[in-house]
This record gives structure tokens, sequence and C-alpha cells, in this order.
């Protein structure tokens, strides 16, 4: 009789850890096995980190692969969100499937692992969810900025240096460029192209250092709303152009510490707006430099500025995702519908921002190991914003 109450006991704590698994898609469990496809003339290699997300959040996974490239995990029914990360020195293997579903069946899928080199120049940090007012009431939301670093050994030129935010805005909206292909071979750059000025030699910026780039005023912001942070400072640049975008609420005449050279230059405005937009909640942002060819020269083909699907008047540039230097993918943490609008070659992840309006903004993490060696400050960059990035309380300029 003893031996039946723990037989029993055992049972009903197997069931229980089951549904506890499964939840909220049941207790079955099914095997996914997924295979990493590695680029032609590159070999397979074991280690490679695959990550697995259910996309209604909550469960996640992260295994290795073995020596054949493959990894595999029991999962609950439900739909994941699989990607896998390999990196050997400056090469970068990056893929992703979206919406892998398990169902009452052992699942198997191969990723094709897209190839890239890790930057020289690489985006630090993304403030653009904006802060409060306090102690007025209200938020605020002109004081937008983006930092580069630069994660080499030598100098790195700024000079002609491109940038732009991609379509759709927001991630949660649906993304007209993903069709049965997937994601074009082009980042659809809307609004506004703009590029940092300079001869070639004019803006050095030595290893391990810092450009802060305003996307809105580069003012001093904090001395009227204390959560703020001070823009005015010296080799701040700034996205100002009063001609483009005459609204000086949030491009108001830049601070008396920001020299003219340091305004940015609008190659080509494809948007109505008079200011210049920036999701507060989701962006996905890339810098970027013209190839075997000048921005100017690239934008004065009519083919290369395409019409949004579905819009009658918005327009992007189609800059090839081969020219993009680091980009970085930002989830609305308020949604359970987010969309990918980089590919893997590019971003293979995502970084959260969860609550805007608190001063909160997205760093990317620092390689401790790697800027011991190096004696300067290297930061972490697997082309993966799941793995590169995390969200601080605050600004990092904030003082």
């Amino acid at each position: 009789m003893q031996n039946k109450i723990i037989t029993a006991l055992c049972a009903l704590l197997l069931l229980s850890a089951c549904m506890e698994m499964g939840a909220p898609y049941g207790n079955t469990l099914n095997i996914l096995t997924v295979q990493a496809v590695y680029p032609e003339g590159y070999p397979v290699r074991a280690g490679a980190t695959v990550s697995i997300e259910s996309t209604t959040g909550g469960s996640a996974y992260r295994l290795e692969t073995d020596a054949a490239g493959k990894a595999s995990t029991r999962l609950p029914n439900g739909i994941y969100r699989v990607a896998i990360h390999d990196r050997d020195g400056k090469d970068v293997f990056n893929g992703t499937a979206e919406r892998v579903v398990v169902n009452d069946a052992d699942v198997s899928r191969s990723i094709d692992l897209a190839y890239s080199k890790a930057a020289s120049l690489v985006i630090k940090e993304l403030y653009c969810g904006g802060c409060s007012k306090e102690p007025e009431e209200g938020t605020y939301q002109a004081d937008q900025y983006l930092i580069l670093h630069n994660n080499d050994e030598l100098p790195v030129y700024l000079d002609g240096l491109c940038l732009g935010t991609l379509s759709p805005y927001n991630s949660n909206a649906a993304n007209p460029w993903d069709g049965e292909n997937g994601l074009p071979d082009f980042v659809p750059i809307i609004q506004a192209l703009w590029q940092v000025g300079g001869d070639g030699t004019a803006f050095p910026l030595d290893p391990g250092a810092d450009a802060v780039i305003c996307l809105r005023g580069a003012i001093d912001h904090a001395a009227q709303y204390p959560h703020s942070v001070n823009l005015n400072r010296p080799g701040y640049f700034v996205c100002y152009n009063p001609v483009y975008f005459p609204n000086p609420a949030y491009h108001p005449v830049p601070g008396d510490q920001i020299a003219e050279d340091h305004y940015l230059n609008v190659v080509v405005k494809t948007g109505q707006a008079n200011a210049y937009t920036v999701s507060l909640n989701s962006p996905a942002f890339v810098i970027f430099r013209a190839e075997e060819t000048t921005i100017q020269d690239f934008v004065a083909q009519p083919d290369n500025l395409v019409q949004v699907p579905g819009s009658a008047i918005d327009r992007v540039v189609a800059v090839p995702n081969a020219w993009v230097i680091d980009g970085i993918e930002v989830f609305n943490g308020g949604a359970s519908d987010n969309h990918k609008r980089l590919v893997p070659a590019i971003d293979a992840g995502y970084v959260t921002l969860s609550e805007t309006f608190k001063g909160r903004s997205l760093m990317r993490k620092v390689d401790e190991a790697a800027s011991e060696a190096a004696g300067f400050e290297i930061l972490q960059d697997t082309n993966n914003s799941t793995e590169d990035f995390y969200e601080r309380e605050t600004q990092s300029l904030h003082p």
C-alpha cells in the first residue's frame, strides 16, 4: 500500500511539473532540433549559442551546438523565435527563425547563418524614450541622442558617416517590407538621411573614444528638466537643419558649445514632418557608408528612392544592407506583436525598451576581458542586440 501511495505521489509531481512547463500550451513536450547552416567556405563549428524564446513571453532557453552544428531540447507546444550566434575572431555568424511552431510533434529546423564582420565603429547607446518634466507636469522628448564608440585599436574617421532610422518607425507596426522571401537586401531609411561633414580627416575618433550625436536639440535640456541631459557640450554633433526641420520645439538653435561644422547634413528628406522623427519606444537605427559611389550620387538615382508599400506619399532610401556598419533593433516592451526590421547580418536580435518617458536608455555591454587586454574600453559586438545591449535606468549622460 505504501509503495502505491509513493508511486501515485511521484506521478502527480511529474504531471504537475509538465503542466507548469507547458503553460499556457498544455503539458505536451516535443523535441525541437536546430541545425546551424554556415555560409559556403566556412566550416561547421561546435559551441554556437542557440537562443529559443516563446513569442508570448516568459519561456526562454539557451543551448550550444555540437560538432555537427546541431542542438536539441524538449519544449512545450507553442510558437518560438530561434536565434543562433557564433563568432570566430572578427568573423560573426547570425541566423534567426521566426514563428517556429511546436505542436504535438517533434520539429527539425535548419537555420542559415549570415556572415558579417565585427565593426570598428559601433553604436554604444541609443536614448530615444524621453523623460519626465518633474517637478513640472508632463513628459519631454526633445532630447534624443546616439553615442558611437571606436572599438578598434586605430583611429576611425567619422567624416562622411551616414545614419538613419528605418521604416516602419515602430516595431509593433506591420512591416510592409517583410515579404514571402523575408526582409529585403536593403534597409529602408525613412524621413531623412543624415551625414557627418568633413574632408576625410576632420573628425578622428581615437581608440576607445565616444562621439555623441544629438538627434534633436543640442542644448542643455537638464537646466529646465532635471531628469533630462545636457547636450550642449564641446565636440557633440547634432542633426540640425532648420530648412528641412524648422520646428523649434524639437530643433532649437544649437547651444554655444556646438561648433557649426558639427551640424550634420541632410542628404535627402523623403518625409513630410517638420521635426526629425525617431520612434520613442521602438526604433531600428543604423550607421553606414556609401561604397564605390557617393551617397549624393546614390540618392540622385530614382530607383534608390522607393515608395513605402501602401502609402501614396512616403518614400524611403533603399540603402544596401552591405553598407551598414552597425545597427540596433528596439522592440516595444508594451507590445506583444513586435516585428523585425533588420536582417541577421546586421542585428540578429533586439533589445526591449520597457517604458517611455522614464529616462531609460539602451546601452551596449562592455567586453571586460577584451578591454583589459587592449588597455581601452572595448564593447561587446556580436551583431545581436539581445546579447549586446541592456536597458539602463537613466541615460549615461545624466549628471
